[in-house]
């Protein structure tokens, strides 16, 4: 038997601690075949930080989720063990230090991951503990911004160039990459020149619009294909008026309706990892954002449940 939530018949829901989905503690339970780690991590920001308190704000907010999910018609804590792996201690005065520290973490975790952060630089390290495990990954890559820069004032690791890195060092698949949700103002046309020369394709938010959920939904699954997939979700993927707690927001995002429909669009997918970045709490108001990362973690979490039964 799985030990799943506290029952809030029993235990109010703001009663306790704040684990994830008042989820059980890795510690209390025997083993875990999904766990979710935040990585408390903003040193790679380049304009608002405060993501450092993302876990601990989607954490809290994840209260409320229950435990069935009915748009998957799937109860994940009963079908597999689900477990609250606590948070990955990172340097936050060393980029580099830190990224060496969430690669070890999270490979030592015998589980699949479903991460909170923190700022998008910790999906380098992340991309790395999965490439190790399951070779070079498809990617699918939600957010205003494309994260394929060279460097920032000279510095190679910062939250808007995790994906080059990840390319050049082979951990994806780059017959399979793809970002959804672009838009805003870049600094030059050589911007998405170089994104395409990477391999990448993109579903702006405009296009999200225009073609429909059900054309994007069905692009992303061919392009992913029999791979083993690996999927990163910046919440400034969602337009500022759902996500307003985050470092670099940008006008005309998705909703967060959207956003979940085309999650769970990759239902059957060989999905092997995941994580959900970029909540900046003191920006945010009333938990907007904070509660739509809860709901988008718990997606991700019911699809590594459904995808861990099946393979089983």
């Amino acid at each position: 038997m799985n030990i799943g939530p506290v029952d809030s018949s029993r235990v109010p829901r703001f009663a306790g601690p704040a684990t994830f989905a008042r989820l059980p503690r890795l510690d209390q339970v025997e083993r875990a075949d999904v766990a979710v780690v935040g990585v408390p991590f903003d040193a790679g920001v380049s304009y608002r930080p405060g993501a450092r308190f993302g876990p601990a704000a989607v954490r809290e907010a994840s209260r409320l989720l229950r435990p069935y999910h009915p748009a998957l018609d799937v109860s994940p804590f009963e079908r597999v063990q689900v477990a609250d792996a606590g948070d990955i201690a990172a340097n936050p005065f060393d980029i580099p230090s830190a990224i060496e520290a969430v690669e070890e973490a999270a490979g030592a975790l015998d589980a699949k991951l479903v991460t909170i952060g923190g700022d998008h630089t910790i999906a380098l390290p992340l991309l790395r503990a999965a490439a190790r495990k399951h070779g070079p990954v498809a990617l699918l890559h939600f957010d205003a911004h494309l994260d394929t820069w060279d460097t920032y004032f000279g510095a190679e690791y910062t939250h808007g160039t995790p994906f080059r890195r990840a390319v050049e060092e082979g951990l994806v698949d780059t017959e399979a990459l793809s970002h959804v949700g672009i838009r805003g103002p870049l600094y030059g046309k050589k911007d998405l020149e170089d994104d395409r020369r990477l391999g990448f394709g993109i579903l702006t938010a405009a296009d999200v619009l225009r073609r429909g959920l059900d054309e994007v939904v069905d692009v992303l699954r061919q392009r992913v294909g029999d791979r083993p997939l690996y999927v990163s979700v910046d919440i400034d993927v969602l337009d500022p008026a759902h996500a307003p707690g985050t470092g670099t927001p940008e006008a005309g995002g998705l909703t967060s309706r959207e956003l979940l429909e085309i999650l769970r669009g990759l239902a059957g997918l060989d999905l092997v990892g995941a994580d959900v970045v970029e909540v900046a709490p003191a920006y945010d108001h009333a938990e907007i954002t904070s509660i739509a990362a809860s709901h988008v973690a718990y997606d991700l979490v019911s699809l590594l449940a459904m995808q861990e039964k099946k393979q089983t």
